[in-house]
C-alpha cells in the first residue's frame, strides 16, 4: 500500500510538472501562419474571404463592420473553411476547438489550451500504457517523466494545431489495440474495446490523415504475430466500418479536395526543388536524391530520442566531427561490452573509456559538448539490447518489435513519400511525431538499464547523460524564449499577437463616425489554384476582426494605397492614428 501511494504521488507530481511546462508561456507569442488558419477555420471563415463575398467583395460596397464579419455561419461555411485553409484535413480537431472556444472564449491562450490538455493527458496515458503492457511501475513512472519533459511535446502543446490531439489519440488507439488482443487471449468479450478502438481510429484519421502510419504498424503487427481467424474478422470488420465512416468526409465532405491538393503540392514542390531549391519562399526544398533525403532525415532520427536530441544536425556539428566522435565512441563501446559485466574492473578500463569519450575535443573544429554525447551513443543503444535480453521474456518480444515499428515506420513513410514525390519538403518532425510516445519508452529502458549497472561505468555514463540533460534544458529555454527554429520555427522571438493588440486599441480609440483602414498587400498567385477573389489580401482585416466585439458597427475598409499599417481616422478632425505598423513582414509571422 505504501508503494502504491508513493507511485500515485509521483505520478501526480509528474502530471503537475507536465502541465506546468506546457501551460507556461503558451499564450505569450503571436500566432504563426498555420495557427492563423486554425483561428479562422474555428469560426467558419475562409482566409482571404472565399465565403465572405457579401462582406468584402460586393460591387460598390466599400465598408464593412464586425457585425457583418461575424454573421452566423453555416456548416457549409465551416467545411469550406477547412477545405481552403487546411486542404480538408483535421475536421475532428476543429470540432473540438470550436466547442472549446464557444465555452471559454476566443483568445490565443484559449485556442492553445486544448493542445496543453491533450499533451498533459498523453503523459498520463504513457504511464498507463507502460504499466499495463510492460508491467513495470518504475519503468512507467520513468517513461511518464520523460514524456513530461520531452521538448517536442512541450513545443507542440504551445500551438493551436491538431498535433497534440493526434499524438494522444494514436497512443490511445495502440493501447486499445493491445487490450483487445489480451482480451481475446484470455477468451473474454472485446466488443466494448473494439467499439472504442473503432471510434479512436475514426477520430485519429479525422484529426490528421498521417495518423494512418500508426494504424499501418497495427496491421504489420497483425501480419507478423496474429494467427486467429476470429481476430482477423473482428479487426477487419472494425477497419472497414471505420474507413467507411472516414470516407464519407473524403468523398462527400471537405476531404474530397485533400488528395487533389496534395497532388498539386507534390508537383509544385518538385518543380521548386528542380528549379529554385533555396530562394523560393518555402525554405530549402531539394530533389529527393538518396544523399539529400539521408541528410534531411538524420536530424529526425536523432531528435526522436531525448538522449540523442540535437546530435543528428550534421550541418551544425559537421560531418568530420561527427565521424571522429562516432569512431571514438565505437572503441569505447567495445571496452564497455568487454568489461561491463565485471564487478572488479581493471584499473585502466574506466579512465580509458572516459578518455575515449572526450579524446576528440582537441581535434573538433569547434569543441562542443554534443560530441561527448555522440561518442556515448553506441553504448547507450547497446544498453537497450541488454535490457531486452535481461528484462523481456520471449513471450513479450513481439511487443518490443511492435514498439520498434511504431518508433520508426512514421518516419520511414515520410522518406518513402519523399522519393515518390521527388522532393524533401515533407521530411519534417511534426509529420512523424506519432512515434515519440514509443521512443520515450525505449529511452526509459536504456536509462533503467544504466541504473542497473554494478560498476563504475554507471557513473561515467550518468555524467555524460547529465551533459545531455543540460543540452535539453537549453533547448527548452530556447523554446520558451521563442528562439528555436527546430520546434517553434522562429530564431527571432515573436511579439504578442499584433491582431489582438490592434483590436484592443481600436476599441479604446474608436468613436462613432471614425473609420478603420486596413493595409492591403498585392498578392502574386503562382497559378489558378492560388488565385483569390480580389488581387489584394484582406488577411489583416480578417484576423483583427476575430478579436473585435461581434455586435460592433465600426466602419472599416481596405486601403490599397499602403501595405503596413492599421490606421484609425477620426471622423470630425480627420486625424490619423496608427493602431499598428506591421513593418512589412516583421510582425506578420
Amino acid at each position: 500500500m505504501v508503494l502504491k501511494n508513493k507511485s500515485v504521488l509521483l505520478l501526480c507530481l509528474i502530471l503537475a510538472l507536465a502541465f506546468g511546462l506546457r501551460v507556461y508561456k503558451s499564450g505569450a507569442y503571436g500566432l504563426y501562419l498555420d495557427e492563423k488558419y486554425t483561428m479562422v477555420i474555428s469560426q467558419g471563415v475562409s482566409m482571404e474571404g472565399a465565403n465572405q463575398h457579401d462582406v468584402f467583395f460586393t460591387p460598390g460596397k466599400t465598408y464593412f463592420s464586425p457585425q457583418e464579419f461575424w454573421k452566423k455561419k453555416t456548416i457549409d461555411d465551416y467545411i469550406e473553411a477547412i477545405i481552403r485553409c487546411d486542404i480538408g484535413n483535421s475536421p475532428a480537431y476543429y470540432v473540438v476547438l470550436w466547442g472549446w472556444l464557444e465555452l471559454f472564449g476566443l483568445s490565443d491562450f484559449s485556442a492553445r489550451f486544448p493542445s496543453v490538455l491533450f499533451s498533459t493527458l498523453l503523459v498520463g496515458l504513457v504511464y498507463v500504457f507502460v504499466r499495463r503492457h510492460l508491467r513495470s511501475e518504475p519503468l512507467a513512472l520513468l517513461s511518464a517523466f520523460l514524456a513530461a519533459i520531452e521538448p517536442f511535446f512541450i513545443a507542440y502543446s504551445h500551438m493551436a494545431r491538431n498535433y497534440s490531439m493526434s499524438f494522444f489519440l494514436t497512443l490511445l488507439a495502440t493501447h486499445l489495440f493491445l487490450l483487445i488482443l489480451n482480451k481475446e487471449k484470455n477468451r473474454e468479450n472485446p466488443t466494448g474495446l473494439l467499439l472504442s478502438y473503432g471510434l479512436t481510429f475514426v477520430l485519429s484519421l479525422l484529426s490528421h490523415y498521417l495518423t494512418i502510419t500508426v494504424f499501418l504498424c497495427h496491421g504489420l503487427y497483425f501480419l507478423l504475430y496474429v494467427r486467429k481467424v476470429r481476430l482477423w474478422l473482428l479487426f477487419g470488420l472494425t477497419a472497414l466500418v471505420g474507413l467507411g465512416i472516414v470516407s464519407l468526409w473524403f468523398i462527400y465532405g471537405g476531404g474530397v479536395y485533400t488528395f487533389q491538393t496534395l497532388a498539386y503540392q507534390a508537383n509544385l514542390y518538385r518543380t521548386v526543388a528542380l528549379t529554385n531549391p533555396t530562394n523560393n519562399g518555402f525554405g530549402i526544398i531539394l530533389p529527393a536524391t538518396p544523399l539529400n533525403v539521408a541528410e534531411r532525415s538524420l536530424p529526425l532520427w536523432s531528435d526522436l530520442f531525448i538522449i540523442s536530441n540535437g546530435l543528428g544536425h550534421a550541418k551544425f556539428l559537421g560531418y568530420r566531427n561527427l565521424t571522429l566522435a562516432v569512431a571514438l565512441g565505437l572503441i569505447a563501446f567495445w571496452l564497455f561490452r568487454r568489461y561491463s559485466g565485471s564487478r572488479n574492473l581493471p584499473r585502466w578500463v574506466l579512465p580509458a573509456f572516459t578518455a575515449l569519450l572526450v579524446a576528440g575535443m582537441p581535434f573538433y573544429t569547434v569543441p562542443r559538448l554534443q560530441y561527448i554525447v555522440v561518442a556515448l551513443a553506441p553504448t547507450l543503444f547497446y544498453l537497450l539490447v541488454i535490457y531486452i535480453r535481461q528484462s523481456v521474456s520471449r513471450s513479450e518480444r513481439p511487443l518490443l518489435v511492435f514498439l520498434l515499428l511504431l518508433a520508426t515506420v512514421p518516419t520511414l513513410f515520410l522518406l518513402l513519400m519523399s522519393f515518390r514525390n521527388g522532393h524533401t519538403y515533407g521530411i519534417t518532425q511534426r509529420y512523424s511525431g506519432f512515434s515519440f510516445p514509443y521512443t520515450v519508452i525505449l529511452v526509459s529502458m536504456i536509462l533503467y538499464q544504466v541504473n542497473r549497472l554494478q560498476n563504475g561505468f554507471k557513473w561515467v555514463i550518468a555524467l555524460v547523460l547529465c551533459i545531455q540533460a543540460y543540452l535539453v534544458a537549453e533547448l527548452l529555454h530556447a523554446i520558451y524564449r521563442d528562439r528555436d527554429p527546430k520546434y517553434t520555427y522562429f530564431a527571432k522571438p515573436r511579439t504578442p499577437n499584433p491582431y489582438y493588440l490592434s483590436a484592443r486599441r481600436i476599441q479604446e480609440n474608436y468613436a462613432p463616425g471614425d473609420t478603420v483602414l486596413y493595409p492591403s498587400i498585392r498578392m502574386h498567385p503562382r497559378d489558378e489554384v492560388e488565385k483569390t477573389y480580389w488581387p489584394y489580401s484582406i488577411q489583416d482585416a480578417q484576423l483583427t476582426n476575430l478579436y473585435l466585439p461581434k455586435e460592433a458597427d465600426y466602419i472599416q475598409r481596405m486601403d490599397t494605397t499602403q501595405t503596413d499599417s492599421i490606421i484609425l481616422i477620426k471622423g470630425r478632425s480627420g486625424k490619423k492614428i496608427t493602431i499598428f505598423d506591421f513593418q512589412g513582414t516583421t510582425y506578420r509571422y
